[in-house]
Protein backbone atom coordinates (compact mmCIF):
# COMPACT_ATOMS: atom_id res chain seq x y z
CA UNK A 1 0.00 0.00 0.00
CA UNK A 2 1.30 3.46 -0.90
CA UNK A 3 1.39 5.85 2.09
CA UNK A 4 1.69 9.59 2.47
CA UNK A 5 5.14 10.82 3.49
CA UNK A 6 4.08 13.23 6.19
CA UNK A 7 1.99 16.24 6.97
CA UNK A 8 2.36 18.77 4.15
CA UNK A 9 0.30 21.68 5.41
CA UNK A 10 -2.73 22.89 7.28
CA UNK A 11 -5.12 25.22 5.47
CA UNK A 12 -7.90 27.12 7.22
CA UNK A 13 -9.96 30.27 6.90
CA UNK A 14 -9.04 33.41 8.83
CA UNK A 15 -10.60 36.84 9.28
CA UNK A 16 -7.20 38.47 8.69
CA UNK A 17 -4.84 35.89 7.12
CA UNK A 18 -1.81 38.20 7.02
CA UNK A 19 -2.08 39.25 10.65
CA UNK A 20 -2.71 35.69 11.81
CA UNK A 21 0.27 34.37 9.82
CA UNK A 22 2.38 37.10 11.47
CA UNK A 23 1.17 36.06 14.94
CA UNK A 24 2.18 32.43 14.31
CA UNK A 25 5.58 33.61 12.99
CA UNK A 26 6.23 36.03 15.87
CA UNK A 27 5.03 33.87 18.76
CA UNK A 28 5.51 30.26 17.65
CA UNK A 29 8.20 30.52 14.96
CA UNK A 30 5.98 29.16 12.17
CA UNK A 31 7.10 30.76 8.90
CA UNK A 32 4.20 31.81 6.66
CA UNK A 33 3.73 30.32 3.20
CA UNK A 34 6.22 31.90 0.79
CA UNK A 35 4.90 34.52 -1.59
CA UNK A 36 7.07 33.31 -4.47
CA UNK A 37 9.64 30.68 -5.43
CA UNK A 38 12.48 32.49 -3.63
CA UNK A 39 10.89 32.08 -0.19
CA UNK A 40 11.13 29.08 2.08
CA UNK A 41 8.23 27.36 3.83
CA UNK A 42 8.32 26.46 7.51
CA UNK A 43 10.62 23.45 7.94
CA UNK A 44 9.78 21.21 10.87
CA UNK A 45 12.02 18.86 12.82
CA UNK A 46 11.38 15.16 12.46
CA UNK A 47 9.28 13.69 15.21
CA UNK A 48 5.95 12.20 16.05
CA UNK A 49 2.85 13.56 14.34
CA UNK A 50 -0.43 12.51 15.90
CA UNK A 51 -3.47 12.24 13.64
CA UNK A 52 -6.48 11.84 15.91
CA UNK A 53 -10.10 12.41 14.97
CA UNK A 54 -12.03 13.20 18.16
CA UNK A 55 -15.67 12.52 18.93
CA UNK A 56 -17.91 15.38 17.83
CA UNK A 57 -18.87 16.13 21.45
CA UNK A 58 -15.32 16.12 22.88
CA UNK A 59 -14.57 18.62 25.63
CA UNK A 60 -10.80 18.42 25.06
CA UNK A 61 -10.90 21.62 22.98
CA UNK A 62 -13.33 24.43 22.18
CA UNK A 63 -16.78 23.10 21.24
CA UNK A 64 -17.21 25.79 18.57
CA UNK A 65 -14.06 24.66 16.69
CA UNK A 66 -13.68 21.56 14.54
CA UNK A 67 -9.91 21.31 14.99
CA UNK A 68 -7.06 22.00 17.40
CA UNK A 69 -3.46 22.55 16.30
CA UNK A 70 -0.82 20.63 18.23
CA UNK A 71 2.80 21.80 18.09
CA UNK A 72 5.75 19.83 19.48
CA UNK A 73 8.13 21.96 21.57
CA UNK A 74 11.57 21.24 23.01
CA UNK A 75 11.10 23.16 26.29
CA UNK A 76 7.49 23.74 27.33
CA UNK A 77 8.40 25.91 30.32
CA UNK A 78 10.51 28.27 28.18
CA UNK A 79 7.78 28.47 25.52
CA UNK A 80 5.11 29.24 28.14
CA UNK A 81 7.29 31.93 29.68
CA UNK A 82 7.88 33.51 26.26
CA UNK A 83 4.17 33.49 25.40
CA UNK A 84 3.09 34.85 28.79
CA UNK A 85 5.61 37.71 28.46
CA UNK A 86 3.81 38.56 25.20
CA UNK A 87 0.48 38.66 27.06
CA UNK A 88 -0.82 35.34 25.73
CA UNK A 89 -3.01 33.35 28.13
CA UNK A 90 -1.89 29.77 28.74
CA UNK A 91 -4.33 27.34 30.33
CA UNK A 92 -5.00 23.63 30.89
CA UNK A 93 -1.44 22.61 31.71
CA UNK A 94 -1.17 18.88 32.22
CA UNK A 95 1.14 15.92 32.09
CA UNK A 96 0.37 12.46 30.71
CA UNK A 97 2.78 9.82 31.95
CA UNK A 98 4.83 8.34 29.13
CA UNK A 99 3.41 10.83 26.59
CA UNK A 100 4.58 14.22 27.79
CA UNK A 101 3.53 17.63 29.04
CA UNK A 102 0.88 19.87 27.48
CA UNK A 103 -0.41 23.42 27.64
CA UNK A 104 -3.24 25.09 25.74
CA UNK A 105 -3.71 28.56 24.28
CA UNK A 106 -5.72 30.27 21.55
CA UNK A 107 -4.54 32.30 18.60
CA UNK A 108 -5.99 35.82 18.09
CA UNK A 109 -8.95 34.38 16.16
CA UNK A 110 -9.81 31.88 18.90
CA UNK A 111 -8.39 28.75 17.27
CA UNK A 112 -7.27 26.24 19.92
CA UNK A 113 -3.58 25.33 20.11
CA UNK A 114 -1.93 22.63 22.18
CA UNK A 115 1.79 22.73 22.91
CA UNK A 116 3.33 19.32 23.52
CA UNK A 117 6.70 18.52 25.05
CA UNK A 118 7.05 14.79 24.34
CA UNK A 119 8.25 12.57 27.17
Amino acid sequence: MEKVLGFGGFFFRAEDPGALAGWYRDHLGVDPVPGDETGSPWMTEAGATVFAPFAFDTDYFAPDKSFMLNFRVRDLDAMIEQLERAGIDIYNRQEMEGIGRFAHLRDPEGNPIELWEPA
